[in-house]
């Protein structure tokens, strides 16, 4: 009878835990609510180009400017240019969701370097790390933001880079501190002890345990992205017109408060809906990865 590899028990011990995650997760139904938001903007963000009744640019002299909700051919009325609001609601999601997201993952990949690097080296190298990511903590995220964007200028590309340098010293500092829990457990240091090369020590043992707190900080942290860049856009400092774009719309309204308020409250309502829903599931993720949450909801 043939004995199961220790990496086959691994496999197999991984995936019921990823069974057990997904039950646990789809028992907390706010969680599951965040989760299907999220996927109906991100379906919503890729198929804009056709189901948008309108183009973003587009202007309807005919319906004329500041038209309402529910206007004949424009479900959520027309902004200051008669422009379709709802045309540029689908279209600024396809800005709005990767000006977050794409920072993230970048930002993942580079703490995951920074934090590894410092947590499995000596004491120097870490310092050296960790300092130099202590230098960007001592400016305030957003102020930090706004000033690279001012500095590099308008545009996407620039706008995911500012954010990018503010949010990786906070995913290096969450893969620093995980690391260094994990690399103080006993049966690490014995394996260490034992001559196991530092490769497989990392791609069995600790990223594998790095990734869910990473993936939850992550998770939440985009919803937070999503305001911070819709806000760079209302300052100016962010994605510039006539580009569609959550924050852009939102200053355009902002003059027109009393007289036409749903151009500034839509997209305005976009940014919060969705920023809630990612924090949602974030939590949602935190709570179903964790055992001990876990047997609480059980």
């Amino acid at each position: 009878m043939a004995v199961p590899s220790s990496a086959t028990a691994d496999s197999e011990e991984y995936r019921s835990q990823i069974r057990l995650a997904l039950k646990a997760l789809g028992r907390d139904r706010l969680a599951l609510v965040g989760v299907v938001v999220v996927l109906v903007v991100v379906i919503l963000a890729i198929t804009a180009p056709l189901i948008s009744p309108w183009e973003p640019t587009e202007a309807d002299f005919d319906t004329g400017r500041f038209a309402p909700i529910g206007s004949p051919g424009h479900l959520l009325g027309t902004d200051g240019q008669a422009r379709d609001i709802l045309s540029r609601l689908l279209w600024g999601s396809r800005v709005s969701i990767p000006v977050a997201v794409v920072p993230v993952l970048f930002s993942v990949i580079a703490g995951l370097v920074f934090g590894l690097t410092a947590g499995m080296s000596g004491r120097w190298v870490a310092e050296i790390i960790m300092r130099m990511q202590d230098v960007l903590f001592a400016f305030p995220p957003v102020l930090l933001a706004i000033a690279m964007a001012t500095v590099m200028g308008p545009g996407m590309m620039n706008v995911m880079l500012a954010i990018s340098v503010v949010v990786t010293p906070f995913m290096a500092r969450v893969v620093y501190v995980e690391t260094i829990s994990i690399r103080n457990r006993e049966y690490i240091e014995a394996a260490i002890a034992a001559g196991t090369p530092s490769l497989r020590l990392l791609m069995r043992e600790v990223i594998p345990n790095i990734l869910p707190p990473l993936i939850v900080y992550s998770t939440t942290t985009i919803g937070g992205l999503i305001v911070l860049a819709s806000g760079l856009s209302f300052l100016g400092v962010g994605i510039q017109p006539p580009t569609a774009d959550w924050g852009i719309m939102t200053a355009d309204g902002r003059t027109v408060l009393r007289e036409a308020p749903h151009v500034a409250t839509i997209p305005g309502l976009a940014i919060i809906i969705v920023s809630l829903a990612f924090n949602v599931a974030g939590d949602g993720i935190r709570d179903a990865l964790d055992p001990r949450r876990r047997t609480g909801q059980s």
